[in-house]
């Protein structure tokens, strides 16, 4: 019996983890599938790349398309290419992760393919379509791995923000307690960050010190 062309050549498709902190915890942008194979059940974002497009082009386009989302810090991950992972025919998916500032106001949309769209806590998810959970675990492992020879975890806050949002950024990621005059000193002395005029108030304290980004210490990705 012949093979089908499907059959004789993978697809290629993207999926993306989509990460910002919410109510003092990690988040991932998750969309409710609609069609088989598993219809009802929470997806990473993710569709096929088209035979004239790069693969970040690809994601760029996906990412627009099913949830409105722009201009944000976006870097490739991981190739997944289990030949089971998708009952349908063997697709290979290559995996971004972007980062969204928790200050930032997102209009979302669903796609015509999904009919839900939703943020939810990294902490508790529940069985997800595909092979995502695992796709979501290798996202926060690289994360936590660059965290301490990158900025990255600054794509998460706003343009200015206090050293104690950052550190909270970074227990946040990494899922345990930070000695705040150990993180101090190691942050100021990366030289990803600069003081600026502003002062912020929370509560009686005094007013915290702002600061923002160095340009020149961007993260290694790219931005949509």
């Amino acid at each position: 019996m012949s093979m089908s062309t499907d059959e004789r050549h993978p697809a290629i498709s993207v999926d993306l983890v989509v990460l910002t902190i919410l109510d003092d915890a990690l988040h991932v942008l998750l969309v409710k599938r609609r069609n088989e194979p598993f219809a009802g059940c929470w997806s990473l974002p993710g569709g096929r790349a088209h035979i004239e497009e790069s693969l970040e082009d690809a994601a760029r386009r996906v990412l627009n398309e099913k949830t409105g989302i722009s201009r944000i810090f976006l870097e490739q991950l991981y190739t997944f290419g289990e030949p089971n992972r998708d009952p349908r025919q063997r697709i290979i998916t290559i995996a971004y992760y972007a980062l969204i500032p928790f200050d930032t106001t997102t209009v979302l949309h669903a796609g015509h393919a999904e009919q839900d769209i939703a943020w939810a806590p990294v902490a508790t998810l529940g069985c997800l379509a595909f092979d995502h959970e695992m796709i979501i675990e290798a996202t926060l492992q690289r994360l936590r791995n660059k965290l301490d020879y990158t900025p990255v975890g600054l794509e998460l806050l706003p343009e200015k923000f206090t050293l104690s949002e950052l550190q909270r950024v970074y227990e946040i990621i990494l899922g345990k307690t930070i000695d705040k005059r150990n993180f101090r000193k190691k942050i100021r002395g990366k030289d990803w960050i600069e003081r600026t005029e502003g002062f912020r108030r929370d509560g009686p304290h005094r007013p915290a010190q702002l600061y923002r980004f160095v340009p020149r210490s961007t993260p290694n990705g790219s931005y949509l």
